[in-house]
């Protein structure tokens, strides 16, 4: 449907509703108490605990801390659950998730919830698995998806296509000078070239392959302009990578006019650089956490697709509880190799035909802290 440049109170209501809302396939289950500590390979009976592992990429991201809370939160409501939580010391810490799940696998845990940090991890996930161990992804889909049981996540092509047709509206036909801000330079990981590719097709500009960043041609044409990308670089998903990654851009071509970041701590540190620079550009980012929405509100973020953290840890608490005690295993979303927990633009620039929601209304259904 084609949103107006002033949508609608209906319009903005259907879009909200369909961002705070997700399918609740998985039934809901008894509360209880949980626990932090080790696993059992009891199957809910006789007083003894479920062992779930929740894995993090890092603890210091709010996406991931939000992850995390949401888990224990589910984990206190289920009843009979006993959750760790583990992580990498940083992005790319691939051998700090292979110890958490080799941890996991010796407790007897009965499941494991992973944000997997590379296809690095895949053998660990394996391994897992052939332990009898179901094993669910959350927000990172991996390489390939059968690696794990199911994957519990954002379409994060979708969000990557969102803010590059929120984009491509506010270019309006003016030359686009693109800097990319992605996630890594060596490693190969499904929510890094979904969203930067998403990013590019949004804009209209022509993807060799979706799943490899970089080797679009760096010249062209997007839907109603011309567009330059100066560089891909990797910021690690943090704001001091962001601010390096904007720095080393600005050497390259200091004309840049449109940032796309991985999220909004990358685009954070851009947006600092750019500043220091004396410099303006129009910035988009993923990840919708309150802090994001309030950098969208002060308009250092242009357009950022909010996902739904808490949703995807509370949906793998449920379904391996369900699974544990006798239930059905989970399904994908019709037409997709994952369960889609939705996503939704946060704009107050709202572009014609590119559905989206204000600040105001994603700050009603945000994670994380604000400041």
């Amino acid at each position: 449907m084609k949103l107006t440049t002033a949508p609608s109170r209906r319009t903005r209501a259907v879009a909200l509703a369909s961002a705070a809302g997700f399918a609740m396939a998985l039934g809901a289950c008894s509360s209880s108490s949980s626990g932090g500590g080790s696993g059992s390979g009891s199957t809910g009976g006789g007083g003894e605990k479920i062992g779930v592992a929740l894995i993090t990429k890092d603890s210091n991201n709010p996406f991931f801390v939000a992850m995390q809370n949401g888990a224990k939160e589910q984990a206190a409501k289920q009843g009979n659950i006993n959750l760790t939580v583990a992580s990498g010391k940083q992005e790319g810490d691939d051998q700090g998730q292979i110890d958490a799940i080799e941890a996991s696998i010796a407790k007897g845990d009965k499941g494991i919830l992973i944000t997997p940090m590379s296809t690095g991890v895949n053998s660990a996930i394996k391994k897992a698995r052939d332990a009898g161990l179901f094993v669910i992804a959350l927000d990172t889909p991996p390489d390939p998806a059968d690696t794990v049981d199911i994957t519990f996540a954002t379409d994060n092509f979708k969000a990557g296509t969102l803010i590059g047709q929120w984009a491509e509206k506010q270019m309006a036909g003016k030359p686009a000078v693109i800097a990319l801000l992605d996630l890594f330079s060596d490693k190969v990981v499904s929510v890094d070239y979904n969203r930067d590719q998403g990013f590019l097709t949004g804009m209209g500009i022509d993807v060799v392959d979706k799943t490899k960043n970089g080797d679009e041609a760096k010249t062209g044409k997007y839907k109603d302009g011309t567009y330059t990308i100066v560089c891909n670089e990797a910021g690690q998903g943090a704001a001091d990578g962001g601010r390096s990654a904007m720095e080393r851009c600005l050497t390259k071509n200091p004309d840049i006019n449109l940032v796309y970041t991985i999220n909004e701590p990358t685009a954070v540190g851009a947006d600092a650089a750019l500043k220091a620079a004396g410099k303006s550009a129009i910035i988009v980012s993923i990840d919708g956490g309150c802090a994001g929405v309030a950098s969208v509100k002060s308009g250092v973020i242009g357009a950022t697709a909010q996902q739904y953290p808490l949703k995807m840890a509370q949906l793998g608490i449920e379904a391996i509880y369900k699974i544990a005690t006798g239930g059905a295993k989970p399904a994908t979303s019709p037409g997709l190799s994952f369960f889609d927990t939705g996503v939704a633009l946060v704009t107050d620039k709202p572009a014609d035909g590119v559905q989206s929601i204000t600040s105001a209304e994603g700050a009603k259904i945000c994670w994380g802290s604000a400041s």
